[in-house]
Formats: structure tokens, C-alpha cells, sequence
């Protein structure tokens, strides 16, 4: 009797390690498609940032609010630290950290001066002024990725990048001209917030790949650590004693109005934080100041100011630099702007006519061929 033996033929590395889950308010989202990913997280940003820019302005209405930006933020990082907090324990995670604390620290500062000094500058600025002048981070975060990270970018990401940055300016010297009210101390302010912020997404992004840790525990140690320390600043400072008999006489305006303006800015950050670990600092950048330009357009729609044609120029530019951007960032090497034109209009074809067979572009390379997915 002949003994059956069977032979089993084990594929691939058994020992390779899974790929991390990266998860977005407890839900994994590497999971996800990249398209419908990418305009999930840009929806998400687009909403809960809308959301913060309008209750920032509205608090900011309030008269006296304007010496008190730097105790708005203590309350804003208190909430962010005790949402994260929650977050942590609601989905069974180690609260322990995974990067060194000098680290966290480094991170704690820079988010101090970037939210701190923004704050502060709504006080002297026109909002959307100052949003503008925060947009101009685009070229300080490619330097600072260059510096930093070591990465490189070709010139149609920078293009896109001076291009955007440019639309932007556009819209301070349209406002300058229909209402000068330029103030020196929130140039300063809004200055310092635009280096810190420059800097910060390069630093978020080096650490939480080299730690693995999560977007959630970074939120939570950064916040907690900047709340310590803009609470000793406020001390020293002899501010904090009048900022809460201030809050005292008007708890909505600065509390009620502080919880809207933190849960939108906490579920913000972590889209952002999960925007940078899936895509870099720059892409996250380039989708953050897109919604700074609808972010303008709601300030002026819902709050009273002047309006002039050039900022519809400005606007039309960031447009520019933002599908200039998308354009480089899809790597299409040696094709030729009429391949990508004939890709665009496969992709309407086949979404309007899914049954019609597409003509072949022979001059695209199998590895391009990810661009023709619908």
C-alpha cells in the first residue's frame, strides 16, 4: 500500500510583520481605499476647521476678549488633554508614551506658540488676515522637511507651493487696500505662530514614524505638557488672577464657546496628525490652507466686511497651486501632459460610460497604472 504525501508550498514570509493600523477616532483607516480615504480625511478637516475658525471669531466679538487670547488657550489645551485622555481609555489603549519626553516637550512648545501666538493675534488682526499670513507656512514646512526629514521635491512642488503662498499674500493686499487696520503687535504675533507652525508638522511627523506612536497619545502628552507651561507663563506673567475673574464675568463666551472651539480643534488636530502619518507634512499642509481660503470666504459671509475682486485672483491661484501639487504628486515621470489629459478623460468615460472599453495608451508604463483607477 503506497503511503499519500502531499506537499504544501508556503508563499511569501511567513514571519513578516502586519502593517500597523492607523485609526482615526478608534476606526482604522489604512484600511480604506486611497481615494475615498483622501477625501474622507480632507472632508473631515474641511468641517471640523470651518467649525473652529467661526466660533474663534465669534468669541473674539466679545469686548475685553482681546488681552485674554493667551488664558483661551490654557482652557483649549485643558480640553484637548482631557478629550485625548478619554479617547485613550474608551478604546482600551496603554496610556504610556512611546517617545522620549524631551521630545514631547519640543512638541509642547511649538504647539504653545503656534495656537498661543494665534490666538493672541485675532485680538490685533482681521481674521482672515491672519489666516492668511498663517498660510504663508507652506514654504517654511519644504525647507523645514528638507532640513529635518532629508526629503526633495521637484520644481512643480514648489511651483505649487510659491503659487499657493502667493494667492494667499494676494488677499492681505486686497485687505490692506478695502480696510487698512493693520496692527504691528498682531503681525509679530501671527509671525511667530507661522515659524511654529512651520516647524511643528516636520517634528510631529519624524517622531511618530520613528516611535510608532499613535496620533491619540501624542495629542494627549503634548497638550498636557503646553498646558503646564502656558499655566507658569500666565503665573509669572501676573495675567492669570484677571483672565479668570474675566471668564468669571462671561462663563458662555470663553467656557461654552471654549468646549465648541476644542472639540472641533481636538477632532481637527487628530485628522491633521493622521493626514501627516498617511501622506507627509506637505500634503497635509496643502489641504489645511485650501480650507483656510473657504475658511475666508465663511468669515466674510457671516461676519460684515468689505469685499474686492482680487480676492477671487488670490483665490484662483491657491486653486492653481493646489492641482499643481496634486499633478507632481502623482509621480507621472516621463508622460507627457497629453497622456495625463487622455487619463483625466478616461476616468469621466468610464464613470459616465462604464460599459465602454477604453483605447489603450501605450506610452503608459505598468507602474503608472494606478492613475487609471476609478
Amino acid at each position: 500500500m503506497k503511503e499519500n504525501r502531499s506537499t504544501v508550498i508556503i508563499v511569501g514570509d511567513q514571519n513578516e510583520p502586519k502593517k500597523k493600523s492607523i485609526k482615526l477616532f478608534n476606526v482604522p483607516v489604512n484600511a480604506v481605499p486611497s481615494t475615498p480615504q483622501f477625501l474622507v480625511l480632507s472632508s473631515l478637516v474641511f468641517v471640523f476647521y470651518l467649525i473652529y475658525g467661526y466660533v474663534l471669531e465669534l468669541i473674539f466679538t466679545l469686548e475685553g476678549m482681546r488681552p485674554h487670547g493667551w488664558y483661551l488657550t490654557l482652557v483649549q489645551f485643558a480640553y484637548y488633554a482631557a478629550f485625548a485622555a478619554i479617547q485613550i481609555f474608551a478604546s482600551g489603549e496603554n496610556i504610556s508614551k512611546k517617545i522620549p519626553l524631551k521630545v514631547y516637550i519640543a512638541i509642547a512648545i511649538l504647539t504653545v506658540g503656534t495656537m498661543g501666538f494665534s490666538n493672541s493675534s485675532v485680538g490685533y488682526l482681521n481674521y482672515p488676515t491672519q489666516v492668511i499670513f498663517k498660510s504663508c507656512k507652506l514654504i517654511p514646512v519644504m525647507i523645514g522637511s528638507i532640513i529635518i526629514l532629508g526629503k526633495s521635491y521637484n520644481f512643480l512642488e514648489v511651483l505649487a507651493c510659491l503659487c499657493m503662498c502667493i494667492g494667499l499674500t494676494w488677499f492681505t493686499l486686497a485687505d490692506s487696500t478695502v480696510q487698512p487696520t493693520f496692527s504691528l503687535t498682531g503681525v509679530m504675533l501671527v509671525s511667530m505662530a507661522l515659524l511654529c507652525d512651520a516647524i511643528i508638522g516636520n517634528v510631529q511627523e519624524g517622531a511618530m514614524k520613528k516611535y510608532n506612536e499613535g496620533t491619540t497619545h501624542v495629542v494627549f502628552y503634548s497638550y498636557s505638557i503646553g498646558f503646564v507651561i502656558i499655566f507658569i507663563g500666565l503665573l509669572l506673567s501676573d495675567q492669570l488672577i484677571s483672565a479668570i475673574s474675566f471668564a468669571a464675568m462671561n462663563p458662555w463666551e470663553v467656557y461654552g464657546r471654549g468646549v465648541m472651539l476644542s472639540a472641533a480643534g481636538f477632532c481637527g488636530v487628530q485628522v491633521v496628525l493622521t493626514f501627516v502619518t498617511l501622506y507627509g507634512a506637505l500634503v497635509a499642509v496643502t489641504v489645511t490652507t485650501f480650507r483656510k481660503a473657504l475658511t475666508i470666504c465663511l468669515s466674510f459671509m457671516v461676519f460684515s466686511k468689505p469685499f474686492t475682486i482680487h480676492y477671487i485672483w488670490g483665490g484662483i491661484l491657491v486653486v492653481f497651486g493646489i492641482y499643481l501639487n496634486i499633478y507632481a504628486k502623482k509621480k507621472f515621470g516621463s508622460l507627457s501632459l497629453v497622456v495625463s489629459v487622455q487619463q483625466l478623460y478616461l476616468r469621466v468615460q468610464r464613470m459616465f460610460a462604464p460599459k465602454i472599453i477604453a483605447p489603450k495608451i501605450s506610452s503608459i508604463k505598468d507602474s503608472d497604472k494606478i492613475l487609471l483607477e476609478v
